[in-house]
């Protein structure tokens, strides 16, 4: 009864992290699609109409200034800019009040993956270490939370909730350490005045909210200045939108008491006087913009985006971008190059061996040292399937792609390499949790039947 009460009160916890969990279906779906298309479709007898489509050049002028970029380059440099201000958003939610809001509570998944960054980045670099693909080592580091979790939720109630959550948190962390080596290792040459600008920028975004302002709309013309500011300075533009994230106000402005206390005080006193069609009395209009006003106190301007900006990233921007990225003609690529090359090798170890080994190796050794606590219905057997199916670096792992190489070869082996390994590790990892899930369900019967 102790352990069912336990498990009901960590359901009841986990709700909100779990409704996130959840509206990832529609979007992993999307995604796979998307992928699926952009790859038929640059093998198909109409791949140049494809090539046509991303090349085709669009500006944007403002008296003498102007940018032109390919539509590629504008959905890989503008529109993931949004991409990357949600993954900010949540990385600030879950550093305040989620699996990473305390040491106990990060520690498991922050030191999982930072084995699952490291040993994928080593693994590569003992095949391309002083050759033309050295630059390419943070490919692999990268895991794409859409798939990984996808693949978790399509086997269901096989799936404990705290490994849902050990996933999440722990793909967060790798976003973050992804967008650290983006930042300090991917960055062309820096222009010290523009990138003076855009920390100007960041200095306002922060100075509005100490001083309180919760409205969005400042926030979002400041990060369109920012955007342009880092495009121009050198370092990628992506960037931008993790810094804005973390300058967004994230704190409500009531508790429960007074939230309750000042939304009963309006209800009660609100005119009954009956309307038809619409509300055209002023007082009646009056208290309920002040009801408006007590709700949005209490929501905060950080949960009010990324509630409003998770549906358009989720199902419009990363499908688009894997549509752009996934098309790789396999028989134009492979002129004078072959699966095995030091590239392509190097990033199927990476995902496929190199993260499952990292994360279980750094997990285990946390758990050990008693620095964190194996979660609760979760066994070592589905930690090592969660750390294959972090091997699914697919949406990261083709950004970094386009960072690191500039050499048409490279960049097709490297996108051959991200898709080799990481249908691999999603086959070995469905494989191995559906086994250990079955397993620990089997011994959990046993035990209730002694």
């Amino acid at each position: 009864m102790m352990k069912e009460n336990s498990y009901h009160l960590l359901k009841l916890l986990m709700k909100p992290m779990s409704k996130f969990i959840d509206d990832k279906m529609l979007g992993t779906f999307l995604l796979l699609i998307a992928a699926i298309t952009g790859f038929a479709w640059a093998n198909s007898p109409y791949a140049d109409s494809y090539n046509a489509l991303w090349n085709i050049p669009i500006s944007i002028s403002m008296g003498n200034f102007a940018i032109s970029e390919s539509l590629l380059h504008w959905v890989n440099d503008a529109l993931m800019v949004i991409f990357f201000f949600v993954i900010g958003l949540e990385i600030k939610r879950e550093l305040l009040v989620g699996e990473l809001s305390s040491f106990q509570k990060a520690s498991l998944p922050v030191m999982a993956a930072l084995g699952g960054m490291l040993a994928p980045a080593l693994i590569y670099l003992a095949f391309n270490m002083g050759g033309p693909g050295s630059n390419g080592w943070g490919i692999p580091m990268a895991t794409d939370i859409a798939f990984s979790l996808g693949c978790l939720l399509a086997l269901g109630s096989l799936i404990p909730l705290p490994l849902k959550v050990f996933l999440l948190a722990l793909a967060i962390v790798d976003d973050l350490g992804a967008i650290l080596v983006i930042a300090l290792f991917y960055t062309e040459e820096i222009s010290l005045i523009s990138l003076g600008i855009g920390l100007l920028i960041l200095v306002i975004s922060i100075i509005l909210n100490i001083k309180g302002v919760r409205k969005t709309y400042p926030y979002a013309l400041l990060g369109l200045a920012l955007w342009l500011a880092f495009f121009l300075s050198g370092i990628h533009a992506t960037i931008a939108g993790v810094l804005l994230a973390f300058t967004i106000p994230s704190r409500a402005q009531l508790d429960q008491k007074r939230f309750r206390e000042e939304t009963n005080s309006i209800l009660n006193s609100f005119p009954e006087k009956e309307f038809k069609i619409m509300m055209v009395d002023e007082t009646q209009r009056s208290m309920m913009q002040q009801l408006k006003c007590t709700v949005d106190n209490l929501d905060t301007p950080l949960q009010r985006l990324e509630d409003a900006l998770y549906p358009l990233v989720s199902y419009f921007i990363i499908p688009l971008f894997a549509l752009a990225n996934a098309g790789v003609n396999i028989a134009q690529g492979s002129e004078g190059s072959s699966v095995f090359n030091p590239v392509t090798i190097g990033i199927i170890a990476g995902l496929f061996f190199g993260k499952q080994l990292g994360i279980t190796l750094f997990a285990w050794l946390t758990v050990k040292l008693g620095l964190a606590q194996l979660p609760d219905q979760v066994s070592w057997s589905q930690i090592w399937a969660a750390g294959c199916l972090a091997g699914i670096g697919f949406t990261m792992s083709l950004f970094v792609t386009n960072l690191a190489f500039a050499e048409p070869i490279l960049f097709y082996q490297a996108k051959i390499g991200i898709i080799i390994g990481s249908i691999l590790s999603a086959g070995t990892g469905i494989i191995i949790m559906i086994l250990a899930s079955k397993r620990r369900s089997g011994t959990k019967h046993d035990d209730e039947a002694i």
